[in-house]
């Protein structure tokens, strides 16, 4: 038996070389970013290239690169304070701003019928659906996919975009907002108006430096066809899987999704349980279930998408990267087909 696998990768990716490496070299950088002396105009340095290197990585050369501590300040940012709509497939970062009015399709496919007052995620978290993304919408949620597919925010048509640094291997606690040049938004944190007057605060030197430099390895990871490999893992996997069960689930399977995510669900095995059985058994994935306040609910976007509650508290969400191996995926393949007979003795 191997060392522990991780498939986890759509809650976070793990930090790359590149990253680290930035992150070590800003710590040494002395000055405050705001300071306009040699020591100050040196971490400056380090934002601003940072910043574009974020901007080459998602074709958002000449759009304001806001920074922020993760997707979830920059999508209060976005959409805090206006009058905005979506599905019901989004972000809880996301959803808390928004009427939940749009429409979602068995494919887990949102109908947009005001671009310019709706929400729009590019690629689900959960079950890897990719959105096509109409001209003149408000704000679209990249943060899924960045890094793994060839997008960019100039031809995307989407007014400002969140983006994460530990989704594409950068730090934790690191995020931004991508705008067009000149939108008008008014500050959330106020004071030093820091970042263009739109975030105030010591900019995160260090979280930052790792972003960008996560960014730019992130472009050239997926320019060599890193991904295309990982969906061929991917589609590995859901063959070794449905082979072990007839009865087993893939949300989002007929529409398009990103190469590495896999949304699965066995009815009536309940997601929380599956996932406890994976990571005892070395192996870690999450559940399609979201847990608040102790308690356990089921999947939101399955039950959107028009599953049932059962279905939907029975998923598990399987997400693999450039690291993955096809020895990880025939591991959990195996692992999870013996755990789903051993519950198929218990229940008959």
């Amino acid at each position: 038996m191997g060392g522990r696998i991780y498939l986890d990768w759509n809650a976070t990716a793990p930090l790359r070389d590149e990253a680290r490496a930035a992150m070590v070299a800003a710590m040494d950088v002395t000055g405050n970013p705001s300071s306009v002396h040699t020591e100050g105009r040196a971490a400056k340095g380090i934002v601003e290239r940072a910043r574009a290197q974020l901007a080459a990585a998602f074709g958002a050369e000449g759009a304001d690169v806001v920074f922020t501590s993760g997707a979830t300040e920059a999508a209060a940012l976005a959409c805090g304070g206006r009058d905005l709509v979506c599905g019901d497939i989004e972000h809880d970062a996301v959803a808390a701003w928004c009427a939940a009015d749009l429409p979602v399709d068995g494919a887990g496919q949102v109908r947009v019928s005001d671009p310019a007052r709706s929400v729009l995620q590019m690629a689900n978290s959960e079950t890897g659906v990719i959105q096509d993304l109409p001209e003149g919408l408000a704000v679209t949620d990249a943060t899924q996919a960045l890094g793994k597919l060839p997008v960019a925010f100039n031809w995307s048509g989407a007014e400002m975009a969140l983006v994460s640094a530990h989704k594409i291997g950068g730090p934790k606690g690191v995020g931004a907002l991508v705008m067009r040049q000149g939108t008008d938004l008014a500050a959330q944190i106020r004071g030093g108006g820091q970042e263009m007057g739109r975030r105030s605060g010591t900019e995160n030197v260090i979280g930052i430096a790792g972003f960008g430099a996560a960014a730019e390895a992130a472009g050239r990871e997926l320019a060599d066809g890193a991904w295309e490999r990982v969906r061929e893992l991917r589609n590995i996997l859901e063959s070794a899987l449905a082979s072990a069960d007839t009865d087993i689930i893939f949300a989002g399977k007929e529409a398009g999704r990103l190469p590495n995510t896999t949304c699965l669900a066995v009815p009536g095995w309940k997601g929380e349980t599956q996932v406890m059985a994976m990571d005892l058994a070395g192996v870690a994935v999450s559940a399609g279930a979201a847990c608040s306040s102790g308690k356990v609910r089921a999947s939101r976007v399955l039950r959107a998408m028009g599953f049932d509650e059962r279905t939907a508290g029975s998923a598990i969400r399987v997400s693999l990267g450039p690291s993955t191996t096809e020895e990880d995926v025939l591991r959990f393949a195996d692992t999870w087909t013996k755990a789903i007979k051993r519950y198929r003795a218990r229940a008959a």
